[in-house]
């Protein structure tokens, strides 16, 4: 039986709010959409039907020409810190949010055009997306889920066959970006600027139902606050373990669900350096790789602020329960980010000379500018003995060093369970052998861009769907970049 448009499982509760959290805008239409990618795994996953999708109908609600009955497209209300100061009405410039959906486990999905045209939000924007841009965070947001680290998801990628004029003319596209929601610490902000409590307090609850029920008991407001304070510990704690740097942590940027959000001038670490920038628009480092963790405590401080009228009715005992929520999420960081280092070394107990172990391996990597993610993957190797040392040490400017290192790293291993095969094992299925390596992600869209050649891209995305995973034909793209393939900045995508 043929798929019906009528049949799209749209059952939209954010749009069922006050008017005042969005404004009910259809995306602008395109002049001639193309399909570049359908996700036909994650169509499945959402109950979408991949077929339709990718059939002319399927294509033309992808790009925004076509609206769905069931759909209710509005641009959503938030503000933001950016770069530290506070704008206080921002809002979706250049997406549309079509709908939600309940996926295969029970989770409620949002469907979200990005680069569907101009918004009342948009603040003399084109509210338009390039096509570089969308592949980049087409490929970085799958390579994050293959990794297995909580983000927002691409459904689709499609060109317009229009031009987006930026420094130069670029061709077009929108992304079908999927999110658990599009809520963001900004979004509480907007209201507490306005002093708007009883949107506050909605909006509260509609999280709290939608992401955290089990806080729904005695004081929800403060089991609401340390639930998303420990999901973005988590989160910021796997970053760091993968040498992920977002490069925009605004708090408009910071999702409530605990996902990453916004893939802008993200990049990944090649050599390891803790103040890694590459943000074009960070001139000052405020988003360094080793400040993410401090950052992101700030942004939960400025969204702890928005929920004190909630918390107590006296000011005096509404900061101190925001305090004492906010304590745990240093702890609670350390511990998720200590634990997978650990985990990174191949040790599974605790001890206390591991954390000068881990420490003085840092530090060794950052003298010799070793390559953050081929360092742990050679590590791998090393694990069965002397004989698959050499990759490893081979990374290292100062032998003699890195072999007191891994002496005393042999003796700690000694230690405990389990044998070299096995902890192999278990190290190299945390230890990636595939990044979006910032060289490759430029290639693909030179390729795409300049010669409409999307071949690159879909072996790029084939690499990374197993990041874990020994492919000696693809060891190419293990590889740091050569000294001319260096990407040293990367640009937002507005």
């Amino acid at each position: 039986m043929p798929f019906r448009e009528s049949a799209l499982p749209f059952d939209n509760t954010y749009a069922r709010l006050p008017d005042r959290f969005f404004v009910r805008i259809p995306p602008r239409p395109v002049a001639e959409p193309k399909l570049v990618r359908l996700n036909r795994d994650l169509a499945q996953h959402l109950n979408l039907a991949p077929d339709w999708l990718a059939s002319a109908d399927g294509v033309a609600m992808l790009a925004g020409n076509r609206v769905p009955e069931s759909a209710e497209p509005i641009a959503t209300a938030y503000a933001g810190h950016q770069f530290g100061s506070f704008v206080p009405r921002l809002g979706d410039g250049r997406a549309v949010l079509l709908g939600e959906v309940v996926d295969r486990d029970g989770n409620r999905r949002d469907i979200q055009l990005k680069g569907s045209g101009p918004t009342p939000f948009s603040r003399g924007g084109d509210g338009r997306a390039a096509l570089g841009p969308v592949l980049r965070e087409y490929i970085v947001s799958e390579a994050m889920a293959a990794l297995g680290i909580p983000t927002t998801r691409s459904l689709a990628a499609v060109t317009t066959g229009e031009p987006v004029f930026r420094e130069t003319a670029l061709p077009g596209a929108v992304l079908t970006r999927v999110a658990s929601s599009h809520i963001r610490v900004g979004t509480f902000q907007y209201f507490a600027a306005r002093g708007d409590l009883e949107a506050l307090r909605s909006l509260a609850w509609h999280v709290i139902e939608r992401h955290y029920p089990n806080v729904a008991g005695a004081e929800p407001y403060r089991a609401l606050l340390e639930a998303v304070v420990a999901r973005q510990a988590d989160l910021v704690a796997q970053w760091l373990l993968v040498g992920f740097i977002h490069g925009v942590m605004n708090t408009d940027n910071t999702s409530i669900a605990g996902e990453t959000i916004d893939y802008g001038p993200c990049a990944f670490m090649d050599e390891y350096d803790p103040a890694t920038v590459f943000s074009s628009i960070d001139q000052l480092g405020r988003y360094a790789y080793a400040r993410q963790p401090a950052i992101a405590h700030w942004n939960l401080t400025r969204f702890a602020e928005t929920l004190l009228p909630l918390l107590a009715d006296n000011e005096d005992k509404a900061v101190e329960e925001a305090r004492e929520a906010l304590k745990t999420f240093e702890p609670r960081f350390e511990a998720r980010f200590n634990a997978g280092l650990r985990r990174k070394i191949g040790l599974f107990t605790e001890r206390d000379e591991d954390l000068d172990l881990l420490r003085d391996l840092l530090e060794a990597m950052a003298d010799s500018k070793a390559d953050f993610t081929l360092t742990f993957r050679r590590l791998c190797h090393a694990v069965i003995g002397p004989e698959g040392e050499q990759g490893f040490r081979a990374l290292f400017a100062d032998g003699s060093a890195i072999d007191t290192w891994m002496s005393r790293w042999r003796t700690r291993t000694a230690m405990e369970q389990p044998d070299g095969a096995a902890r192999r094992a278990v190290m190299q299925s945390v230890n990636p052998a595939f990044i979006p390596r910032n060289h490759r992600v430029e290639a693909v869209i030179r390729a795409a861009e300049d010669r409409g050649d999307f071949g690159p891209f879909e072996e790029l995305l084939e690499v990374l769907s197993a990041p874990y995973a020994d492919r000696p034909e693809f060891e190419a793209y293990a590889a740091p970049p050569a000294p001319e393939e260096r990407v040293l900045q990367t640009f937002c995508g507005t």
